[in-house]
Parts: C-alpha cells; structure tokens; sequence
C-alpha cells in the first residue's frame, strides 16, 4: 500500500479533527527496500535519523523493519531504546553538547560521534582506548538545497575540519583513543551523487590515519521529491557507485569495512500528509487568500526553509482551478504557499500538504498559545492515533502560577 487514497484521508480528517498529520507506515517500509535493493551487494547498515520524526511507534515501526537509529540528543536516545533498538544499533550524533551528555551516552552502550576536539580530548583522557568511537569530519564540502541544511562547508559549526587532521592525531595517540569510524554529513536534500562520491574520496584518505577503523559514515541527505519534475537524489546510482568504490579500496588496502548511511527524510517524509481545514477564504484588491485552522506553528517548513509542499483539496477535487494564496491563523506572516492552482477551495474544505512526514509535527510549537495537532499511523490499512490532539490545559501544564 504505497499510498492513502484521499477518501481515507477525508474520512480520518472527519474522524480525529483538523489538523492532523497522519503517516503511512507502508510507505516507510517502501522507502527502506528501496535502500537495501541499492546497496544489497555491499555492506551497508542504515540508521533512521529520527530527528525528522520521533514519535515512538514511528520509532517501534523502524525498530521492527530491521534499520539502526542515529540520535542527536540524549533523550532521542533514550526513546531509541524505549522502542527497542538495544545500544549497538544507536549511533549517537550530538552538536555543541555539554560532555556530561556524551558520558550519558557512554554508559548507555551506544555509539559515539565527537565532533568537537575539546570533547574528543575529554573523552580520551577519561577512557582512553577502553570505548571505541567515531569522529565526526568536516570535509569542506557544500553539499544541500539550503544553505541552512548545509552542513559540511567552510563555515559550519558540524564536524573536526579535515585540516585539523595532525592536531586529531596527537590526541589519538597520546590518549589512546580507539577510533571505530569516521563520519562526514555534508547537508540535506542532495540532488547530485557525486558530492557523496566527492566526500568518500575524503574519507578514504582519512582512513589511512585510523589502524583499527570499523566503518565510514557517509551521513545522508538524500533528495525527495516534493513537487512534478522534481530530481531526486539516484539511490540506485549510488548504491552501484559506492559499491564500486568500497570494492576497489578493500583490493587496495586489503580491509573490508562497512558503510553506514542516515536517512530521515528520505524514510518518512512521503508517508506523511498533514490535513487543514480552510476557515475562511478572504479577497483582496490582488490575491485571493485560503485562511486555513493551521499555521507555521504546525508546519515551519515553507517559512523556514522556502520549502514546497504540494497541497491538494480533497473535498472538490473536480472543481474549476483557481489561483490562492494560502495561509495559517498565526499572527505573523505565515504562508504557506503564494498563487497556488487549487480545485475551487470553499470554506470548510478540506486541504492536504504532502510530504508531510518529516520536519513537519517534530518542529510544531504552541506558538500563539495554539494547540498541537494529532498523529495517526496508518499500518496495512488500519489507522491508529498515535498522539492525542493538545488540549487547553496542555498549555499550562508545566507552567507553575506564582501569582
């Protein structure tokens, strides 16, 4: 079942309210195939980056499909092993953390990626050699579809800058630090595979520095497509290139190590559909506006990051094509899309915004005092609510009333 028909998609707008996001499990487990018929002749390990979507029968789901997870916080960690993924099978990535954290996640069993010379210092002079961990490179590579995704350059705070290699080394060697893997990400939404091919060769010379190297973290970033004619990233081509490339190493240096990949968006952003209601439809002397019962405080994306999420309304999907602008009920500029082709829209339609999995709940707020939406999953067909909707008292819940 790669897709939800939009009579389901109607019939649980009705059933669970507006908005709601609601996520196809099925095309979560079409996603991942995909990526194992890509690299089924080389040894590669997949780790879902549940930064894009956390909620943890999502995570259970992943868990059940056979994939790792890659974690940026502590707490993303320990939902990893509440799910079920046991230490092994966690890769814990954070970014500016206080070393008590990596310390956490040391005692939790999972692996490490230090991505900051301090922290890599701290950890070997407390360890040295007894805990083995990956080091996370900055390969001065731009690589993205968004300066704000991109991860990899000159300037980013991600990563040891590979030129800080000697530096790298005196420590490793005066601390005995045992170094498992190298990591590199360069950025999200990547169309081309050569920047990955580009960021091997990096990481293949890196290599020759680290005798006891396990694997190499290519990171992930790979693009999906969110509008008719878009490219995306070639997972087969990839999948044949990389190959290629860990082969001819192996014949080189005669060590067979493994490749690991971090897929988030590339899982779960086509199994989600986020549906609104239009409130009000609103014309001016030059646009005509749909006012829908969301904002950017669901959906950040399209003001964030410029991103375009195809929307489609469900209720008249015969009706005459329009041109809309539409818009959320947040007090602030908050579009969502500009003179956007929309089937007639009628106040109390309802619209959907795909590729609403990833990025989508995970970065919603209670901006403006407004409520969070529900979650459901939809698995083989049946639909199961996986987040109740906020109520008011949610608002409040934590606050603590002095006055």
């Amino acid at each position: 079942m790669a897709f939800i028909t939009n009579e389901t998609l109607l019939q649980l707008a009705k059933e669970y309210g507006t908005p709601l996001y609601v996520y196809n499990a099925n095309q979560i487990s079409e996603q991942y195939q995909k990526l194992q018929d890509a690299f089924k002749d080389c040894n590669a390990r997949f780790f879902y980056a549940c930064k894009a979507l956390s909620n943890i029968n999502i995570l259970k789901y992943v868990e059940q499909m056979g994939a790792s997870l890659d974690c940026v916080s502590i707490n993303e960690v320990k939902l990893g092993l509440r799910a079920g993924f046991t230490p092994d099978r966690i890769l814990f990535t954070p970014n500016c953390v206080d070393f008590a954290e990596i310390d956490e996640g040391k005692q939790l069993g999972v692996n490490l990626n230090i991505d900051n010379i301090s922290i890599l210092e701290q950890f070997g002079t407390k360890y040295g050699g007894s805990y083995p961990i990956c080091i996370r490179f900055n390969p001065h590579i731009m690589g993205g579809g968004n300066y704000k995704i991109s991860t990899g350059h000159i300037d980013s705070k991600f990563g040891i800058s590979i030129h800080q290699m000697r530096h790298i080394e005196r420590i490793v060697k005066t601390l005995g630090i045992n170094v498992a893997g190298i990591h590199m990400h360069t950025g999200s939404d990547i169309k081309d595979v050569n920047v990955f091919l580009q960021g091997l060769e990096v990481m293949f010379e890196l290599a020759t520095h680290f005798p006891n190297l396990k694997f190499i973290d290519l990171g992930s970033g790979f693009k999906v497509p969110y509008q008719e004619g878009d490219v995306q990233t070639d997972i087969q081509l990839l999948g044949k290139k990389v190959t290629e490339a860990f082969r001819e190493y192996a014949k080189e240096t005669g060590k067979e190590i493994q490749v690991w990949f971090e897929p988030g968006k590339f899982l779960v952003s086509e199994s989600g559909y986020f549906i609104v209601k239009a409130n009000v439809i609103k014309q001016t002397t030059a646009t005509v506006f749909v006012g829908v019962n969301s904002g950017f405080n669901h959906l950040i994306r399209p003001m964030f990051y410029d991103a375009y999420h195809r929307i489609k309304n469900i209720s008249n999907p015969n009706g005459s094509e329009r041109i809309y602008t539409v818009v959320g009920n947040i007090c602030e500029t908050d579009t969502f899309a500009w003179d956007r082709t929309l089937n007639e829209v009628r106040e109390g339609d309802f619209l959907v915004f795909y590729n609403a999995g990833a990025y989508g709940f995970e970065m919603s707020s209670n901006f403006n005092s407004r409520l969070k939406p529900a979650e459901v999953m939809v698995v083989d067909g049946e639909a199961h609510l996986i987040r109740k909707r906020d109520v008011f008292e949610d608002l409040l819940k934590n606050q603590v009333e002095v006055l």
